[in-house]
């Protein structure tokens, strides 16, 4: 006996999340309602508030703990190469403006 996997296309699954999302309404019951496993409806919603290619690019309030956490190491990434470029851009400038550096004719 094989048990076969239901396949939903990708419009009911957003549809579904948002659904949840702007709606107010618990995981659970919406699930039953929508006749989909809890967790299958929880998986759609972690993969979409995760996607990177949101027209706005930003993680929603209901973001998970660990999707926050992400959020932050990828700024944190972004911030130390902004602060080398910067630091980079301040020696460029003093080199270029003929300022010498102390001790130096």
């Amino acid at each position: 006996m094989t048990v076969s996997q239901k396949r939903y296309d990708d419009e009911f699954k957003r549809n579904c999340v948002e659904m949840l999302l702007s709606g107010g309404r618990q995981l659970k019951p919406l699930a039953r309602e929508l006749g989909i496993k809890d967790s299958t409806l929880r998986g759609w919603r972690d993969g979409y508030l995760c996607r990177t290619d949101r027209p706005d690019g930003v993680a929603p309030a209901g973001a998970t703990p660990r999707e926050m956490a992400e959020e932050i190491r990828r700024l944190r990434k972004d911030l130390d190469r902004v602060t080398r470029q910067r630091e980079i851009l301040k020696k460029a400038l003093g080199i270029l403006s003929g300022q010498s550096p102390a001790g130096m004719p």
